[in-house]
């Protein structure tokens, strides 16, 4: 048995079956709700018809905002403002759960939007110095530059004049959000994003973590494991910080692009940087567990994954090395709306868990929300998972009902 260090009680495993506590903050209504969200984003084709329907209606400015945000964003979205994401933010946070607050406006391609973007960054990190309940921070680089300019340096062609002050405008941008967060105490989590922009940005999280993680990890880069080369990565990314002397901070994931990264390796026939199976990428994912509990010392992680199979080996390996349940340096996080049976769980245990919370206007996160969409019905079992766990605990509910009018 291990001491949950967060209220000093005796643990056994984590039991990601018990839906009492994975469902704790919905009640039968909003149950019901996520039943019928999930039931229709089984079918990729209804997925990608509805996520078409949605965005034509809203162009063609018709009255179905209400219907979506009462629906697919009210289960995968904190909400548009901050009255109604910061009642999100608290409910998470009496379960033990912390917000990774996620700005996901997209489509922004002018140094207006990414100067704005900056602006939301900077307002959400200066939130979170006084709410612990947002224990960090996150943001796509594609969202503060060009995704062209990103390209372009990844291949090491020559900037213009024009391009070369756009750059510098990026890399200024950066560092002053990186430097709000250590400023307040807070780590930042930058997302990876396709291969052919993301040697730019590796670089120029790897500047920043040098720059600014000197006692602790406050900037952290992503590894997409779906790739294969990302291990052989993570190993030197590992050595340059003893080198030099910092905390590496590292946020793990599978990926989220592994179509658009095969079409466009077949495209100009190069190697495709994505594995050929799951089960390789299953690999891969655990592998990064082992390096990172092997290096503890000098890497601090967040395990965004949904897979209950690597939140257990990352259990294990804790237990193995006596690690509290609440260590410092070990975060598990989970898109919300999903897989709150990990979530919920791994708080009630006294783990460190966070939530992705996304807001924004309706019409500016339905890309996000499509995209989710699509990628979730594109993982097998994903789907039938969450109805399977929503099933069992609407179920317990009605045998529970049943039970207490039969008492009366």
């Amino acid at each position: 048995m291990k001491t949950n260090q967060k209220n000093g009680k005796k643990e056994g495993p984590v039991s990601f079956g018990n839906t009492s506590i994975a469902f704790q903050n919905k009640s039968d209504r909003e149950l019901f709700l996520s039943y019928l969200i999930f039931w229709l984003t089984k079918s990729p084709f209804l997925v990608k018809f509805l996520s078409q329907a949605a965005k034509i209606t809203l162009a063609m400015g018709l009255p179905v905002k209400p219907i979506i945000k009462s629906t697919v964003f009210r289960q995968f979205c904190g909400g548009e403002k901050e009255s109604e994401y910061g009642n999100v933010i608290g409910k998470l946070g009496q379960s033990g759960i912390g917000a990774i607050l996620d700005y996901s406006v997209e489509g922004t391609e002018d140094e207006t939007g990414f100067e704005a973007t900056k602006k939301e960054l900077l307002k959400i990190i200066e939130k979170s110095k006084s709410n612990p309940d947002i224990p960090c921070t996150c943001m796509k680089m594609t969202a503060i530059g060009p995704f062209e300019l990103y390209q372009k340096v990844t291949a090491k062609e020559t900037l213009t004049s024009e391009e070369q002050s756009t750059w510098n405008s990026v890399k200024e941008r950066l560092e002053t959000i990186c430097k709000a967060s250590f400023d307040a105490d807070k780590p930042i989590y930058i997302d990876a994003e396709e291969t052919w922009i993301q040697r730019a940005i590796d670089d120029l999280a790897e500047e920043m973590m040098s720059r600014y993680n000197r006692s602790k990890a406050i900037v952290f880069t992503t590894l997409q494991l779906y790739r294969w080369d990302r291990n052989d990565y993570f190993l030197k990314l590992i050595q340059r910080a003893r080198a030099e002397g910092y905390k590496l901070g590292i946020k793990i994931v599978r990926g989220a692009y592994i179509e658009k990264e095969r079409e466009r390796a077949a495209k100009y026939g190069y190697r495709s940087p994505i594995n050929n199976t799951k089960e390789e990428t299953d690999r891969e994912y655990d592998k990064a567990v082992q390096i990172f509990v092997d290096n503890i010392d000098v890497v601090e992680i967040c395990v965004g994954t949904h897979n209950e199979a690597s939140c257990r080996l990352l259990i294990e390996l804790m237990a193995e090395k006596d690690l509290p349940n609440d260590h410092p340096h070990i975060y598990f996080s989970q898109l919300y709306g999903m897989s709150d049976n990990i979530s919920f769980n791994l708080a009630n245990a006294g783990y460190n868990v966070s939530k992705y919370l996304p807001y924004g206007p309706v019409e500016s996160t339905l890309p996000y929300l499509a995209r989710r969409a699509e990628e979730n019905t594109a993982i097998a079992g994903q789907m039938s998972k969450e109805l399977e766990i929503i099933i069992q605990e609407r179920n317990r509910r009605k045998t529970a009902n049943a039970s207490l009018g039969s008492n009366r």
